[in-house]
């Protein structure tokens, strides 16, 4: 099927870390099928993230915020339709805004496939009583099943947006000398959307601190505005090797080129993850009103590499934007820095 089509059209709005997962997926597709045109429906932020994409690949970010009221939606279809031509539209999405893009899509005759997210299945899993604690299915994995209903493969290797080499060293050169032999690079993403997924600040202050005082060791604090800056100092306390990446300012594309040079990531379950697996950069993860058995890990991230505690409160929401139930997010709290310091210094040795 995938050879009859000439031009396929994808759409997935919705947030960073959610756009960043369908990029392996939507390479490993484009590589796949190089006689096949994709189009690549999103927002203006999140087009940013398609780095060194295939040849076949136009990504068209749009300013979402225009997208609102049935006219515009249909404005906006009749415009991809003259525009793009194409045989078929792929929803990675699967909500109000890209139901109608692709209804209307298919009332002008283009073939059209959606993904299944496996709502009710998340529903079992974050119910306050009587959970279903198992694991669901990937969520790349339920990207690969739109293409494959298409008749697209989207299986592959994809290891990184830089192929198997690194980013450019010109595009950090800003923030940091080129990385020395021995060196060894760490970087930290302390926050997130909501406060289910943030590990609470005196106790990541703890973390940086543990290799804070190695000299080879430098560390690179990601974050985004003014608060988040102050947040950063106060960790770093000054230190020389300790890099304030929301002073910096340097952004997405030149960020995940310094990404590629670092040995592992601390994250939160946030798009942080999602950038570390783009550039093939190992993260350990903490976790704690949301769980991983969502589906949400990052691709090629290890399961070993996750810091959860095991509550009978866990998971209480999918995205963590939940009151805690308890009322002290002790899923958090609980989470001893020493645990996160250890797996780690697995990859700073």
């Amino acid at each position: 099927m995938a050879k009859r089509a000439e031009n396929v059209l994808l759409t997935r709005f919705s947030a960073l870390g959610d756009v960043a997962m369908t990029i392996p997926v939507v390479y490993d597709a484009c590589n796949a099928c190089p006689d096949v045109n994709f189009i690549f429906l999103t927002g203006k932020h999140q087009a940013r993230l398609f780095v060194n994409k295939p040849a076949n690949l136009t990504v068209d970010g749009l300013d979402t915020g225009l997208l609102k009221g049935f006219g515009s939606l249909a404005k906006l279809t009749s415009h991809l339709k003259r525009e793009y031509h194409p045989d078929m539209c792929l929803d990675l999405h699967d909500v109000l805004r890209t139901k109608v893009i692709r209804t209307l899509l298919r009332l002008k005759g283009v073939r059209t496939y959606h993904i299944s997210k496996g709502r009710a299945a998340k529903r079992a899993l974050t119910r306050p009583n009587n959970k279903l604690l198992v694991q669901l299915k990937p969520t790349p994995e339920r990207y690969r099943e739109v293409f494959a209903a298409a008749g697209i493969p989207a299986e592959g290797a994809f290891s990184s947006v830089f192929g198997d080499g690194k980013g450019p060293v010109a595009d950090f050169a800003a923030v940091t000398p080129p990385k020395q032999p021995g060196a060894r690079w760490l970087a930290i993403a302390p926050f997130a959307k909501h406060d289910g997924k943030i590990y609470p600040p005196e106790l990541m202050k703890q973390v940086v601190d543990h290799f804070a005082v190695r000299p080879e060791c430098r560390i690179f604090i990601f974050g985004f505005g003014n608060d988040e800056c102050d947040r950063i100092d106060a960790m770093a306390q000054g230190r020389d090797n300790v890099v304030n990446m929301a002073r910096a300012a340097i952004g997405i594309n030149a960020e995940m080129s310094l990404l590629s040079h670092c040995n592992v990531m601390l994250s939160m379950d946030s798009a942080n993850m999602h950038l570390a697996s783009l550039v093939g950069l190992p993260a350990v993860t903490v976790w704690g009103a949301t769980h991983p058995f969502s589906g949400f890990l990052g691709i090629n991230q290890k399961a070993d590499d996750i810091c959860q505690l095991d509550l009978t409160c866990r998971p209480c929401s999918v995205y963590g934007n939940r009151p805690c139930r308890r009322g002290d997010y002790h899923c958090l709290y609980g989470i001893p820095p020493a645990l996160v310091c250890d797996k780690l210094s697995r990859y700073m040795r």
